[in-house]
C-alpha cells in the first residue's frame, strides 16, 4: 500500500542489502543487543520476507491474534509489544488459551531472562512475547512468523522487529496490528523509507510463501 488506506500491490520486497555495518558486543552474562549501523544512503530488503498489515481497534487485538495463531502454520513465533505490563498480561491470557508461551522483558533478571532465551531457543516454547529488549540481535534459527501486536516506534524498530523472522534471505511473514492514525503514519513511514508494499492481510496466504520447503 502506498498507504494504509490504499491495500493491494506486490508482495515482494524489491530491494537488496547494499551496505550494513554490523558492530556485535559480546555479553556472555546478559542479553545486551546487537547493534546495526546502516548507512543512511542504504536502502534494507528482507527476502523472502511476506509483510502484512492489519486494521482493528486495540481491544480487538487479543481475539484477532488468537484466530491467527489457530490458522497460521509456524515453527516459532515472536510478538512485540510496547511495555513490560502488556508483556506480562499478554503471555498468561496466551498460557492460558492453551498456547506454549513465554515472556522475555526489562523487568526480569538477567538470569531470567538468559534461560527464558535458551528456552525459547531450544525450542521448548513455540510463541514468544517480547518488548524491543529482543526487537535486535536475537537470531531464533526457527522464527517464520512476528506480530508487532503493537507499533513500533519508528521505521528502524520495526526492521529490527520484523528481521526476526526473515534472516538473510529466508522465508518469513510479518503481521503489524494498525489500531490508530499514529499506527498507520509509522506504518506509511516504512513503506517510504523501505520503498517496500505492505498490504493489508489477505483472507488466506500460501503456507510456502512464508515456510521454507512447503
Amino acid at each position: 500500500m502506498g498507504s494504509v488506506e490504499h491495500g493491494a500491490g506486490s508482495q515482494a520486497l524489491l530491494l537488496q542489502f547494499l551496505t550494513v555495518l554490523l558492530t556485535v558486543e559480546c555479553y556472555n552474562s546478559s542479553l545486551q543487543p546487537m547493534e546495526v549501523y546502516v548507512d543512511d544512503e542504504a536502502k534494507l530488503t528482507l527476502h523472502g520476507l511476506q509483510q502484512y498489515y492489519v486494521k482493528l481497534k486495540d481491544n480487538e487485538k487479543n481475539r484477532k491474534l488468537f484466530e491467527l495463531l489457530d490458522l497460521l502454520e509456524f515453527n516459532q513465533v515472536v510478538i512485540f509489544v510496547k511495555s513490560v505490563q502488556r508483556c506480562m498480561a499478554l503471555a498468561q491470557l496466551l498460557v492460558e488459551q492453551n498456547f506454549p508461551a513465554i515472556a522475555i522483558h526489562r523487568a526480569m533478571t538477567q538470569e531470567e531472562r538468559l534461560a527464558r532465551y535458551q528456552q525459547f531457543k531450544d525450542f521448548h516454547k513455540r510463541i514468544l512475547v517480547a518488548t524491543n529488549l529482543f526487537g535486535r540481535g536475537m537470531d531464533i534459527e526457527r522464527v517464520n512468523i512476528v506480530f508487532n501486536y503493537d507499533m513500533p516506534e519508528d521505521s528502524d524498530t520495526y526492521l529490527h522487529r520484523v528481521a526476526r523472522a526473515g534472516r538473510f534471505g529466508t522465508k518469513g511473514l510479518a503481521v503489524t496490528f494498525v489500531s490508530d492514525e499514529t499506527d498507520a503514519k509509522i506504518l506509511n513511514e516504512v513503506q517510504d523509507r523501505f520503498d517496500v508494499n505492505i498490504s493489508e492481510l489477505p483472507d488466506e496466504i500460501d503456507i510456502s510463501s512464508y515456510i521454507e520447503g512447503r
